[in-house]
């Protein structure tokens, strides 16, 4: 079950004094959380995008965008099973594609490249600056660590009014791996050069919660969409539906 960040703490300290609660991860902690890895669209909202295409696509662009975006990740894990990586602009095209075969929809070129573009001009989602703000004045280190590759995390962040924001883009183009492979998660320890204790990571997609939990990152799943809890054995340290409930999460607690 989800837990709040002073329960979390309660939990990882004991966990760090050797006295391993049932169920709890094994890794420990060393010392408070430095820096945050977000998954892209716990700050780019994408429900834009599903607007646009039932705008192109009357009364058939819901279940287009929904074919879309479950092709686009499951392409993502295929390729990554069968040691065949394309970076995630070209997953995201041949997904598209795919759903318009799918749904038996006349993909023109015009109506193609405006769904594709559609993703680098992502807005970020209300709360996302602000908190973003307080969370550098705190001291935390900040970054992408994202399927996205680094040219759609810079047309975004800029398009959004982001910049200066983030360090560094931690694409999973560096490990030609996407998450959840371990691979994609490890970016963060090498990139922020901190022990994975201190890097907690927020997650969109419940899937990715679980991932990133097991390689051992403290998790906050930025559930949005309310969406249900995965079965996967493996769930988030805690959750809620905003940045704000992240930044209680990750930022110190006050005594």
């Amino acid at each position: 079950m989800p837990i709040n960040r002073r329960e979390f703490l309660t939990v990882t300290g004991c966990v760090a004094a050797g006295m391993l609660l049932p169920g709890a991860a094994s890794s420990g902690v060393s010392g408070p959380i430095k820096a945050v890895g977000f998954d892209g669209f716990t700050v780019f909202d994408p429900r834009p995008i599903t607007a646009l295409a039932e705008a192109l696509f009357p009364e058939q662009g819901q279940a287009l965008a929904k074919t879309w975006r479950t092709r686009q990740f499951e392409y993502t894990w295929l390729r990554t099973l069968m040691g065949n990586y394309a970076d995630f602009w070209q997953v995201t095209s041949e997904a598209l594609d795919f759903a318009a075969r799918q749904h038996q929809l006349d993909m023109s070129g015009e109506k193609r490249d405006r769904l594709l573009q559609s993703f680098l001009m992502l807005e970020a989602w209300p709360d996302a600056k602000g908190v973003l703000l307080e969370m550098k004045a705190a001291g935390l280190r900040l970054a992408f660590l994202s399927n996205f590759t680094a040219a759609m995390l810079d047309a975004c962040v800029k398009h959004a009014g982001l910049d200066d924001m983030f360090e560094e883009h931690l694409s999973t183009d560096r490990v030609r791996a996407f998450k959840p492979d371990p691979r994609a998660y490890q970016m963060g320890v090498t990139a922020f050069g901190l022990p994975r204790e201190q890097i907690a990571f927020a997650a969109f997609g419940g899937w990715d919660a679980a991932g990133a939990k097991a390689f051992g990152y403290p998790t906050f799943w930025v559930n949005r969409l309310r969406a249900p809890l995965e079965n996967l054995g493996m769930a988030a340290d805690a959750d809620g539906t905003s940045l704000q409930e992240l930044a209680a999460f990750v930022l110190p607690v006050s005594v």
